[in-house]
């Protein structure tokens, strides 16, 4: 059955449907828990979903379970660039090469590892170089007192963090990478078209993220968490097409509509793993036997169940007696005494001003 799951979901993954591969190796997973190679793709249909943080859990489990996979630490190094954590990225590649000195995959990563941390200290080095050449008196600035007219070409600055984004077909992941942020400093507001992010940490400028969007969303199913290496945004698409960029553009764009049931999986004849809903019939007999006891009736009806409730609830002299009762005395009689009626013939007894009469054949 898990060789099954695992065939379906590479089928899927080829097809370009991750969160169906990722589903199905979850169902494999539950059979086979401890498959490293199961963990290892999943890993990868995570990377797909840029379900990261999800991506390196599941490497990091298939590495407990066979720390001999080369591929699991390709997984690990590949999501952990993606989310910029390239110190632990490099580490897991390495070992990973050392499993498989003959995949160019992980010098090719290993390389963009160190480009990045030396990017990132060199852009260290030269905020603080910055931050120094700020710090002057104020006896060594001059008033340009003969040159009124002159003005201060002034540059953007550059953003103090960094950020990206990608897609599913409901939803957009927004990246807004810095570090060890606590979550009281972040606050996001969501609009019908708009996304607001304010990062405010004692010390230091405010970080401000304000753009009107590539499509609406719906506000009230968004939401974020602050991580300990970046802020994650997910906008739920109220509309499912594909968005060419995070922002709004003016130039006319051509829409693409996804097909969310077959993307999201709510209908997939190609692929039968779907369940169908499963009906609960004990329940729906307790529910139809709670609404019968319940049933409110009047008149004869009412008194027939009555009678019936009785009969139903009593021990099997008492059943006894008001079968005998009733039939002898041609339904005018039904007692429950079975000690006062079994020894006897039950005679009947009509209501006032009325009589028993036999019929005659």
């Amino acid at each position: 059955m898990a060789s099954d799951l695992e065939r379906k979901a590479k089928e899927a993954f080829v097809d370009d449907h991750f969160e169906l591969a990722a589903e199905l190796l979850t169902q494999a997973i539950d059979l086979n828990p401890n498959s490293a190679e199961l963990y290892a793709d999943r890993a990868q249909a995570n990377i797909k979903l840029c379900n990261l943080t999800e991506a390196v859990a599941d490497a990091n489990k298939a590495i407990g379970l066979d720390p001999s996979m080369a591929k699991a630490y390709l997984r690990k190094g590949s999501a952990c660039i993606k989310l910029e954590e390239y110190e632990t990225a490099k580490s897991a590649l390495e070992s990973g090469a050392s499993l498989a000195p003959g995949d160019t995959r992980f010098a090719n990563l290993i390389k963009q590892c160190d480009d990045c941390i030396a990017d990132e200290t060199s852009n260290l080095s030269k905020q603080e170089s910055e931050a120094l050449a700020d710090t002057v008196s104020m006896e060594d600035v001059q008033p340009a007192i003969d040159l009124p007219s002159q003005m201060p070409v002034v540059t953007p600055a550059k953003p103090k963090y960094r950020h990206d984004f990608c897609q599913k077909p409901e939803e957009v992941i927004v990246t807004i990478f810095a570090k060890g942020l606590p979550a009281s400093s972040v606050t996001v507001d969501f609009g019908e078209q708009i996304l607001s992010v304010s990062i405010t940490v004692p010390g230091e400028d405010s970080y401000i993220f304000q753009h009107r969007l590539f499509g609406k969303i719906i506000p009230a199913k968004c939401r974020y968490d602050v991580l300990s290496t970046k802020v994650e945004i997910r906008l739920a698409k109220a509309d499912p097409i594909q968005w060419t960029s995070l922002e709004y553009k003016k130039e006319p764009t051509v829409v693409q509509r996804v097909d969310v049931s077959s993307a999201t999986g709510s209908n997939r004849p190609s692929y039968p793993s779907s369940k169908p809903k499963a009906t609960d019939w004990d329940k729906l007999e307790a529910q139809m036997k709670k609404e019968e006891k319940e049933e409110k009736l009047d008149g004869d009806a009412a008194l027939n169940k009555f009678f019936r409730d009785i009969y139903q609830d009593a021990d099997e002299d008492t059943r006894r007696a008001m079968k005998k009762s009733f039939v002898e005395s041609n339904g005018t009689v039904l007692s429950t005494n079975w000690k006062e009626v079994g020894s006897k013939k039950v005679e009947g007894s009509p209501p006032d001003g009325m009589e028993v009469k036999k019929w005659e054949y």
